[in-house]
């Protein structure tokens, strides 16, 4: 590569690559032309030569550059838009630049524009000038390319034009001279205003016709007399003043002056009365006339010229004004007669004269009244005490309200127009006295607001009367025979037993100011019950404090000092036990309180479960009662019984247990609900809904004590609730072994059902079927050589003892069959069923039946829980054909098999049902 000192190119020896080696400028150099030879390493070597150019291409590093930094231009205020001004210029040295122009600040008003043409920048007038807002404008230029840019100042000074003519601050002067003037009196100095600036605001003046009797001052325009003047030669000059400025052209404007010679005034006004009077309805318009008054002048001219006024003397604290030519006295303001009933007003007659003289007069003006004021009550509300038991036709007040207005404009009547249904109350319509018609009681109703209206025709006005009766004591107390429930739960831990106030004795007296005392009569001996005499609160005797169940009837008393009344207190423990708890169920009530179950509800629901259960009301123990928290705004209350079995039965528990309660009430629930008048809802999912006990383990749901509540109050019962938990055991059921329940037993394998019947096994459990003639749990009964035994007789049936030996029975009317008044066949009419205790088998079982209908839909079976979603098998006929709807847990499988013809024709099917949980 050849190339000199500062050359910006160099090679690579061995590659051949030609590389930038410093700056590039294309302003500079835009152009290189070079040769590159190229020589081998061989002897001799060869070499080879070649020409390189290279042209520069262009990028925006340069800005543009105004050739000046500052530009000044002047420029007159009345230059038209559009004018130029002045063009700026800048260059950029980079190819192929574009610049364009724009005022980047200074424009006020935007007053200036600027256009890119040919390369420069014109800056144009775009708005009108005005030398008294803006003198000089700074504006700045903005040059760019597009990326850089370049600013430059222009001034513009503004020039001042003659644009405004001088003006006179009114088109018209008047003044007045005396003729007695001396030559030389100044009259009046006119002056007129020029806006503009100096020379063009310099204003001489002049007048355009010669008048002897005046002259003008050119620089002043002071005007002043010449000659005498003479009211009876000339009353009045009207002069021609123009004022001119110094600009170029010159501007004008004229006024004219008119001078009115006055006469000497030597003679005072004269009213053609002493003193006026008139009168004028309250209501009237504003502006309205009253009366007129006239006055003259023996002066001749403006002296003897009369106007009136009502300054300087008295116009009814502005209530009124006077017509300064005519004297017609007019309304200002609406007048009100119950304000001022009478004006006395001062008024003058005036002349023109200087200085004038003046006459005063008296103007009586009376204010006729209308009725334009309705009744006004001394307040908006009334509180009138009155004590109960009044005789009737006692005036209990008197109401009365106030008008203003005068004559019949102020008759008031008076009317009760809201709360008087029925009508106790008589108000008199001119009087205004308050009347009572009817027995006044406090109890029935302590307070009667009424409103009454006073009507002063058409104009009303209302107030409201709170009639407050005063109690007097003229009623008994009331109590009813109430009961206290106390549940008491039997535990190790302290702080069961309630020490502290468990409710007051539900008394009550009409009459609020009674104070009541409380008293036991008779029955309460051993202080079972403690109370307080004062405020009827109840605690109980810690001597309670047992394990034994107590019921004590007790007579209590309350007084108010005047009357008594007593009632019957029914105290009943209830000793709560663990057994109890694990043998309950909770009932949920649907729309159901607290207060309305415990009265008047609990004495039916006992007695309605006792008549499901087929077991005495006294064994039906009711321990909680308490509202559902868990289901929003809904009305649910949980309700917690156990209940003893109508006899002891050896080998069985005392008590229901809780599945048998379940099924029971729940299968009755319709009767419970018609015994009851409470609807019954389903029972909760239980612990036990997934089944968290292992192997062949049964989970059963109990009830664990949790805590004792506070006592519940209604009008006749008080109620010591026991709050349980719901808890779980796992058991291994009849019918399974092992250490963990692991093993099923076939319970068949001993033979339980001996030579006379055939044991069929089931999960749990087995069951005998019977030879003829043979019956029994294990077929140990022969009809023809046993004896009667209770329950031998099914369905009612009556067993007789025959005196060969056996027996038989005689069963009722209806279809049992013989011999022992079984029935395996059953017909219903519509909307009847059978219920039976559920099938209990989680894990296998058969069942079978046979029947026959001609009915297009019906249910055959349904077995499930109570809550009518979980775990449940239901047969049906639907459409004619048989459908299975079954569930295991939370999905619900339907089985539909295809009968060919239906299964609806009157003919005997039969249908198996096998379940085998893998």
């Amino acid at each position: 590569l050849e190339t000199g000192t500062g050359f910006p190119f160099t090679i690579n020896n061995s590659t051949g690559w030609i590389v930038v080696a410093s700056e590039l400028d294309r302003e500079v150099v835009d152009f290189y032309s070079f040769g590159v030879e190229a020589q081998d390493q061989g002897t001799p070597p060869m070499a080879s030569t070649a020409s390189v150019s290279i042209t520069i291409l262009d990028v925006n590093d340069n800005s543009p550059e105004f050739t000046q930094r500052e530009y000044s231009a002047r420029l007159n205020e009345d230059a038209a838009v559009g004018t130029s001004v002045l063009t700026v210029s800048a260059v950029d040295r980079d190819a192929n630049s574009v610049i364009t122009y724009q005022i980047s600040s200074g424009n006020t008003r935007n007053r200036f524009s600027i256009t890119s043409q040919s390369g420069g920048g014109l800056i144009s007038l775009a708005l009108p000038l005005d030398y008294k807002l803006e003198r000089q404008y700074l504006l700045t230029i903005a040059a760019s390319d597009g990326t850089r840019q370049d600013t430059a100042q222009v001034v513009v000074n503004v020039t001042d034009a003659n644009t405004h003519r001088p003006v006179f601050q009114s088109s018209h002067y008047t003044v007045n001279i005396n003729e007695d003037r001396p030559v030389g009196t100044t009259v009046v100095v006119i002056s007129a205003t020029d806006e503009d600036m100096g020379e063009n605001a310099r204003i001489t003046y002049l007048m355009e016709d010669s008048i002897p009797q005046f002259s003008i001052a050119a620089e002043t325009g002071a005007v002043t007399t010449q000659m005498e003047l003479d009211y009876e030669d000339q009353v009045s000059y009207t002069l021609a003043i123009t004022a001119r400025d110094n600009g170029i052209p010159q501007k004008s404007d004229t006024t004219y002056l008119e001078i009115l010679v006055s006469d000497v005034n030597d003679n005072a006004p004269q009213f053609l009365r002493h003193s006026y009077q008139g009168s004028i309805y309250e209501d009237v318009p504003t502006f309205t006339s009253v009366l007129q008054v006239s006055a003259t002048d023996r002066d001749s001219g403006l002296n003897g010229r009369v106007f009136y006024t009502f300054q300087g003397g008295d116009d009814g604290d502005g209530d009124f004004i006077i017509e300064s030519t005519s004297g017609i006295v007019r309304t200002l303001r609406r007048l009100d007669r119950e304000n001022v009933p009478l004006y006395s007003l001062w008024a003058f007659a005036v002349d023109k004269g200087v200085p004038a003289r003046r006459t005063p007069v008296e103007i009586q003006v009376t204010v006729l009244d209308v009725n334009d004021n309705p009744p006004v009550f001394e307040q908006d509300e009334f509180d009138i005490f009155v004590e109960e038991n009044s005789p009737i036709g006692l005036v209990v007040a008197r109401i009365t309200a106030t008008d203003p207005d005068e004559g019949t404009n102020a008759q008031i009547m008076y009317q009760i127009v809201e709360g008087n249904i029925p009508e106790v109350f008589q108000l008199d319509i001119f009087s205004g006295e308050l009347t009572a018609l009817a027995d006044l009681d406090y109890e029935t109703k302590a307070e009667y607001i009424m409103v009454v209206q006073a009507t002063s025709a058409p104009l009303v006005s209302r107030a409201t009367i709170h009639v407050c009766l005063r109690d007097t004591n003229d009623n008994s107390p009331q109590l009813k025979n109430f009961e206290i429930l106390f549940n008491n739960y039997i535990t190790n831990r302290s702080g069961s037993f309630p020490g502290g106030i468990i409710g007051r004795i539900p008394a009550h007296d009409p009459d609020i100011s009674d104070h009541l005392t409380y008293a036991f009569e008779q029955g309460n001996e051993l202080n079972l019950v403690l109370l307080d005499p004062h405020s009827g609160d109840l605690r109980l005797s810690p001597a309670l404090d047992n394990n034994r169940p107590l019921e004590a009837v007790m007579r209590v008393s309350v007084s108010d000092g005047v009357h008594s009344a007593t009632a019957q207190c029914t105290l009943r423990v209830m000793v709560i036990t663990d057994e109890m708890l694990s043998n309950s169920i909770t009932l949920r009530l649907a729309d159901m309180s607290q207060e309305r179950f415990l009265s008047p509800l609990l004495s039916r629901f006992l007695e309605g479960v006792a008549a499901v259960l087929a077991t005495p009301r006294h064994r039906v123990v009711l321990f909680n009662i308490q509202t559902d928290t868990d289901v929003g705004p809904a009305r649910i209350l949980n309700v917690s019984l156990s209940a003893l079995l109508p006899a002891a039965v050896p080998g069985t528990s005392r008590f229901f247990s809780s599945e048998e309660l379940q099924e029971r009430l729940y299968l009755n629930r319709s009767l419970l609900a018609a015994t009851t008048a409470q609807r019954v809802l389903p029972f909760d999912d239980n612990v036990c809904l997934r089944e968290p006990c292992e192997n062949y383990m049964r989970c059963v749901s109990v009830l664990q004590f949790d805590s004792s509540a506070p006592f519940l109050a209604s009008d006749t019962i008080l109620f010591r609730p026991i709050h349980p938990v719901t808890g779980l055991r796992c058991r291994c059921p009849p019918g399974f072994t092992g250490d963990y329940c692991e093993t099923e037993v076939d319970l068949c394998y001993s033979s339980p059902c001996g030579p006379n019947g055939r044991c069929r096994s089931r999960e749990g459990g087995y069951t005998c079927e019977c030879h003829e003639d043979f019956t029994g749990e294990h077929c140990e009964l022969s009809a023809r050589g046993g004896r009667c035994t209770p329950g031998i007789c099914r369905n009612g049936g009556t067993c007789l003892n025959l005196l060969v030996g056996g027996f038989r029975c005689q069963c009722p009317p209806g279809h049992f069959e013989k011999p022992f008044c079984t029935m395996s066949t059953r017909s219903f009419p519509p909307r009847s069923f059978l219920t039976f205790r559920g099938l209990r088998q989680r894990f296998h079982f058969t069942l079978g039946l046979t029947f026959a209908t001609q009915e297009r839909d019906g249910l055959l079976l349904y077995n499930g829980r109570f809550n009518e979603r979980h775990d449940f098998v239901a047969l049906e006929i639907v459409d004619e054909q048989l459908q299975l709807t079954f569930s295991a847990g939370e999905a619900t499988t339907t089985v539909s098999p295809f009968v060919p013809g239906g299964v609806s024709d009157g003919q005997w099917h039969r249908v198996q049902l096998h379940y085998y949980n893998k």
